[in-house]
């Protein structure tokens, strides 16, 4: 079950320290977008975790830059749990949870290696496209920006 938590929790740690280290793996650190958990403790975010017999194994989020523009930050499931729907469940939820508070178009960034191929595909299937740049990114040969309207 997915529920809005405070991302300093303190059994988040094992869930930011993968994101963490999975980000940085190939990327290098001039184009590593990620928030860590004091970032992601704003009013502007919007922060949940999916729970397995009461422990964390998931976690998702989207911040509201423009009254009806948000991005998706910190998606990650840990690696024993990939493969059984996880990601398309959170995504579903953010993409709702979004809606549920107003926001018109859910973009975000993601990494353009191999390793970010699965999550390019997971934003596919659920209707995003590439797009420019927004916010206060800029061109980056190791991003990929991907947008979609909420109706």
């Amino acid at each position: 079950m997915i529920h809005q938590e405070n991302p300093t929790g303190p059994d988040l740690s094992l869930l930011f320290a993968r994101h963490t280290a999975d980000m940085h793996i190939d990327t290098p650190p001039e184009s590593i977008h990620m928030m860590d958990a004091s970032e992601l403790d704003t009013p502007d975010v919007h922060f949940f975790v999916l729970r397995h017999a009461g422990k964390p194994i998931a976690m998702g989020a989207f911040k509201i830059f423009d009254g009806s523009h948000a991005e998706i930050k910190s998606m990650h499931v840990l690696n024993e749990h990939r493969g059984q729907g996880h990601s398309r469940v959170m995504l579903a939820h953010l993409v709702a949870a979004a809606q549920a508070a107003g926001v018109t178009r859910l973009s975000l960034e993601t990494g353009s290696q191999d390793a970010f191929r699965p999550a390019r595909v997971l934003y596919e299937k659920a209707g995003f496209t590439e797009c420019p740049p927004f916010g206060a990114y800029v061109l980056d040969p190791m991003s990929i920006f991907m947008t979609r309207a909420l109706a």
